[in-house]
């Protein structure tokens, strides 16, 4: 299942995303959004986490808690994974 993670940090980095997540279960994906044309983060990312219920689990832990001085809101994200939309793209 893909969380929407967001007012993430500005200093925090993919990894630093799954070390967090994989307290609460397998994380398969981090994908930290960044400005194209900046280099800059966004301050969100989607979090793969293969088991729905350790998922579900997280997002109702994690939603409305402080991390690094920043409170963070996790919603079920609404797009394919990761690695589906890069299958999509090859079909193309």
């Amino acid at each position: 299942m893909n969380i929407h993670v967001s007012n993430l940090p500005p200093q925090v980095t993919a990894n630093d995303v799954k070390v967090f997540f994989e307290v609460f279960g397998k994380v398969a994906l981090v994908d930290l959004i960044v400005n194209t044309k900046t280099g800059e983060k966004k301050g969100y990312a989607f979090v793969d986490m293969p088991s729905e219920e350790e998922a579900l689990a997280t997002i109702e832990t994690l939603n409305g808690k402080e991390w690094q001085g920043k409170t963070l809101t996790l919603v079920k994200a609404n797009r394919q994974g990761h690695a589906a939309r890069r299958k999509q793209n090859r079909r193309r």
